[in-house]
């Protein structure tokens, strides 16, 4: 339960709506609950006009306004007293429902408001926290954090509320006007109600075990599917989907097993609580009518009626206790499961005093070391690298041996465990993140497309851009040409992560929306890797004139001989092995060298990647 208190700040945003259906629920019950004491006036005044009927002594106490209805019904006759009171039972039914319906329309209707706030607070907190954040965490459960246990959470703001406060207020009054009625025929037909508590406990206790288990096999099933969902293409290539539905179903039984266990144990709820119910009934017409029987009891037939209905009106809200106390339990299960997110505190965070400085171009790397957390590889070591504005640099070598790395310090989705980078002499920890990011264009080596517009997805970022610079994005990109070729151009959906696309135009499209920017400093992270050597020729040419007074960072593991660069930088396990320019690297006996001399080699139609 100490998980739900953080919803505690909702509750009072929206107090209001909370505090008037506190209200309408009492009102609600307040006017149900003269139903019993009208009967039983009836039944007693009925009794009276019987053959042979003997005069009782009563010790009811009504209502004030049930006690206006008797003392006026004592000035008109049987039949118009019969009357009054069925139009009175009538108005009290209508006012009932009446705020019973508000009761829907401020609790509910808040819990939809807390809903909605609650999943913009979860996905705000998503886009803060870091990369190493999403590689310890699968797609799959974050999505079931903020859909499936969000829902849950929301059947405790909403539903269980308005039934506990309902319960609350239900049990108050039955109880009130039934001591106020006969104080030792209550206590008689209550008395099976503390065995129903300590059974909703016992059980209780077995739901929340469960739930939680429960939530974390959804989210396992989630990520499965998601996966499943994102990775069709291999899945088909390699005829795994016979594995795959296997896999799948052992997941979904695993599921299955457990809900149909929990379910199980709820179905104990209902039956015990009728049963209880249904002995308070016994009671009460057992009792009651010996009670009644006794001349002096103060026990009447009115008096066995108005029990039978407080017990009656009773049944919902005490079999509700196990509903609301399981909807309860879920719901802290699924709050402490969003709490563990909403805790974890971001490892990039805003400066205080962020600056905004103006960024020419000029970076400095300064002894920077940096190891991933969660895998102990340490990606960068000591390195050190000066790039004045302008300059035009490629950093060539094996896979892992940390040149993405690099890219991402730079754009501080990583902080260096040591060393320092700056931007024109500011430090980047220091520098506002958004302003950093919109500085620095980067093209990412696994390009992502959104399930949007060719269009869009170029001019994703920038809140206006005309047709015209699109378009000019794009030939820069050399993909201009390809896109004026499809049904509706740049209007074409892609659909979801580019799936309709080969990859060199994925790649493309994702170089022009770096473009688009026009950003003073500009990485390139491996991004021609499945073009083919036509295209790349053409997007090198292309590049060299956009890029002129621009700072640009090529990162790839092939030679770009068509390309000037400034500086060529060779990484090993993170440190610089080889620096200059190409003609100088090409007489180092080196890397560089063999990597060169292997790419000469090979036949120009092998290069061709494209998908």
């Amino acid at each position: 339960m100490k998980h739900l208190t953080s919803l505690n700040k909702y509750f009072w945003k929206y107090r209001w709506r909370l505090l008037l259906g506190i209200l309408f629920i009492v009102l609600s019950n307040y006017f149900r609950i003269l139903a019993p004491q009208l009967t039983g006036f009836v039944i007693d005044a009925v009794e009276q006009h019987l053959p042979g009927y003997t005069a009782k002594k009563t010790l009811h106490a009504y209502d004030p306004l049930v006690q206006y209805v008797v003392a006026f019904s004592n000035n008109i006759s049987f039949r118009q007293m019969l009357v009054l009171c069925g139009i009175v039972l009538l108005g009290t039914a209508l006012l009932s429902g009446f705020f019973l319906f508000l009761v829907r329309q401020t609790i509910i209707v808040m819990s939809r408001h807390i809903e909605f706030d609650q999943k913009n607070e979860i996905y705000r907190h998503y886009q803060l926290l870091d990369l190493s954040f999403y590689k310890k965490n699968s797609t799959g459960d974050l999505m079931n954090r903020i859909t499936e246990d969000v829902s849950r959470v929301r059947m405790y703001t909403g539903p269980a509320t308005m039934y506990f406060i309902n319960l609350a207020v239900t049990i108050g009054f039955s109880l009130f006007y039934m001591f106020t009625a006969n104080w030792k025929l209550t206590l008689i037909v209550l008395a099976p109600l503390p065995l129903l508590a300590l059974t909703i406990y016992y059980v209780n206790t077995i739901i929340n075990r469960r739930s939680e288990k429960i939530q974390a096999q959804l989210s396992d099933l989630t990520t499965t599917a998601q996966e499943s969902y994102s990775g069709i293409r291999v899945i088909k290539s390699f005829v795994q989907e016979k594995a795959q539905e296997e896999y799948f179903g052992e997941n979904a039984e695993a599921y299955r097993n457990s809900a149909i266990g929990l379910a199980k144990v709820e179905a104990i709820y209902f039956p015990s609580m009728s049963l209880m119910i249904g002995i308070s009934t016994l009671l009460t017409i057992l009792v009651g009518g010996i009670y009644a029987l006794q001349p002096g009891s103060g026990v009447t037939a009115g008096t066995l009626a108005e029990f039978v209905m407080y017990i009656n009106i009773l049944t919902f809200p005490v079999s509700a206790i196990g509903w609301t106390a399981s909807m309860i339990q879920r719901a802290a299960a699924s709050q402490k499961r969003i709490n563990e997110f909403l805790d974890t505190r971001p490892l990039i965070l805003q400066p205080e005093a962020a600056l905004k400085p103006e960024v020419r171009g000029n970076i400095r790397f300064n002894n920077v070391s940096f190891t991933y957390e969660h895998t102990g590889i340490r990606a960068v070591h000591n390195f050190t690298l000066d790039i004045r504005q302008g300059e035009k640099v490629a950093v060539i070598g094996r896979t892992g041996s940390g040149k993405t790395t690099l890219a991402q310090l730079l754009l501080r989705m990583y902080d260096p465990q040591e060393g320092s980078i700056a931007l024109d002499g500011v430090d980047i920890r220091k520098i506002d993140l958004h302003h950093l990011r919109e500085e620095v264009s980067y093209v990412p080596q696994d390009v992502f497309l959104f399930s949007d517009s060719i269009r869009n997805n170029i001019a994703f970022g920038e809140a206006t851009v005309n047709a015209a610079a699109v378009e000019q994005a794009a030939k820069a990109a050399s993909v201009h040409r390809e896109i004026e070729g499809f049904s509706q151009q740049y209007d074409t959906m892609i659909g979801e992560r580019g799936v309709t696309l080969s990859g060199g135009q994925k790649q493309r499209i994702s170089i022009a929306r770096a473009l688009l920017k026009h950003p003073d400093i500009i990485v390139f992270d491996d991004c021609l890797s499945a073009v083919d050597a036509k295209t790349e020729r053409q997007i090198i040419t292309n590049l060299e004139e956009y890029l002129q007074q621009k700072t640009a960072i090529i990162i790839t593991h092939r030679i770009f001989s068509l390309f000037s660069f400034d500086k060529i930088i060779v990484l090993e396990d993170g440190r610089i092995v080889e620096q200059g320019t190409h003609e100088e690297l090409i007489t180092n006996n080196g890397y560089y060298q063999f990597l060169y001399e292997h790419q000469q080699d090979e036949p120009e139609e092998d290069l061709a990647t494209d998908k």
